[in-house]
Formats: C-alpha cells, structure tokens, sequence
C-alpha cells in the first residue's frame, strides 16, 4: 500500500499537477520539499515513492545550486535500490545525471504543444503505452506519432546505461524511458491552465519561449495548450495511475 510520497520542487510554480491530484485522491501523504528555497531533504527511504520535478536550473549547475548535488546523489541510490521515482523535466534529467548519464545544454530550447513518438518499447511499456491511445485527429500528432505533449526545456541528456528508451521527438531523441521502477520524462502532461500561466511569467521559461516562437508569443502558446490540455491531462492521469498500480503496487 502506497502511504507516502516524497516530492521534490525546485521552483513554487512547478507542483505535480495532475500527479499531485492522484496521489491526494488515493489518501497518499504528500511530503512537499522545496529544494530551491533552501528545505533539507529528508531520508527517501522513508517514502514509497518519490515525485522530481521541474525547474529553470540545469541538473549540471552543481556550484551555482550545491544542494543540486545532494538531491542526485539520494535519487540515484533511490532508483538503484529498486525504489520508484517518478521525474518530470529537470526531474528526468536528474535522473538521467542520478544514473551516470551526461546532461548537457541541447542545440536550442524545445518549447511549444509538441508530438512524440513512441519507440516499440514505449507502446509495450505497461505505463507509456497509454500515450498509445491517442485519437489520430490532430494533423500534428498524426505526422510524428503519437500524441501531443507540453515541452519547454533547453537541456538534455544521454540515456542511462541499463535504461530503456520509451520516447522520442524530432529535436530531442530522449524524451521518455524506464529505470527498473522509475522513469523519466522530459515532456509535460500534468500542467493545469494556471500553472502553465505562471510559467509565462518566470524569466528563463519566457526567454525560451521567446526565442523559439518569437517575442509575445505566450497567447498563440495558450491557444495551442488550451486546445490540448484536457487530454493531456487525461493521459496523465492514466499513465501516473498504471505507474502505481503496475510498478510501483
């Protein structure tokens, strides 16, 4: 039975989401750290699972953020002993770093209601799967694959050795894979429309924003992620619920 969960915040705008929301349905106690405003991080063994989310640092920016490497090294020991950490973003890189894998800055930001593509581990992975599932109406998601996602990031990285690549895009081959019980994904579904709100505010998402798409370029963003974000959504509540009730139960 799944009690209690460690999440790890690296900016106040970057909760769990849609995550947050499962967890907090099932009665699950939410152990909220705040590593960016200085909280320690408590023993993870002291958890069922541990949530790692996003942010605007790089996993590499060790001197500039010291508590950065704290927070790998636990992740790390976490994922090699076989418990379930669940990465979004910076937490995927984290994780990517946590397992010995190189992460670096990519050629340019990622940002915008973007496809990704499935590899054939991916559509047999008992969680990734269900991004599968995807109705084929949207002339974007039909090109590449398989379903729409939120992106914005800048950084990426290698795949861990021994992990499994379950995703893909264009830009950034490393968009999904497995760990033994955790995964990584660089790809957001979790947002709701006022967190994605507050992240057009945050100086270094807006930056990446603006040089990709062009200066004031968050109302066409939010058109694309109002279309979008009820499935998004969705699929992330089904993927994050396979999570626990296949891997991590």
């Amino acid at each position: 039975m799944i009690e209690r969960a460690l999440v790890l915040q690296h900016i106040a705008c970057e909760p769990p989401g849609v995550y947050e929301d499962v967890l907090v349905e099932r009665g699950v106690e939410l152990v909220r750290v705040e590593l960016d405003a200085g909280e320690s991080l408590p023993p993870w063994r002291d958890s069922d699972l541990m949530v790692v989310m996003g942010g605007p640092m790089g996993a590499y920016e060790v001197e500039a953020h010291p508590w950065l490497e704290g927070e790998i090294a636990a992740v790390g020991d976490a994922a090699r002993a076989g418990h379930p950490v669940w990465g979004v973003c910076l937490g995927a890189q984290i994780l990517a770093a946590a397992l010995g894998a190189p992460v670096y800055a990519g050629p340019a930001p990622e940002v915008g209601v973007l496809p990704v593509t499935l590899t054939d581990a991916g559509r047999t992975d008992p969680v990734l799967r269900e991004l599968d599932r995807a109705p084929a109406g949207d002339a974007a998601g039909d090109a590449a694959g398989d379903a729409l996602t939120l992106q914005w990031h800048g950084d990426t990285f290698d795949l861990p050795a021994g992990a499994e690549l379950l995703a893909s895009s264009g830009a950034y081959p490393q968009q999904a894979f497995r760990y033994g019980r955790s995964y990584g994904l660089q790809f957001h579904l979790e947002v709701s429309r006022s967190m994605a709100a507050e992240w057009a505010l945050v100086p270094a998402y807006r930056a990446a924003l603006d040089s990709v798409l062009g200066p004031d370029s968050w109302p066409a963003l939010q058109r694309d992620f109002e279309a979008q974000v009820d499935e998004m959504r969705a699929h992330a509540r089904s993927m994050f619920t396979h999570w626990l009730d296949v891997v991590v139960g």
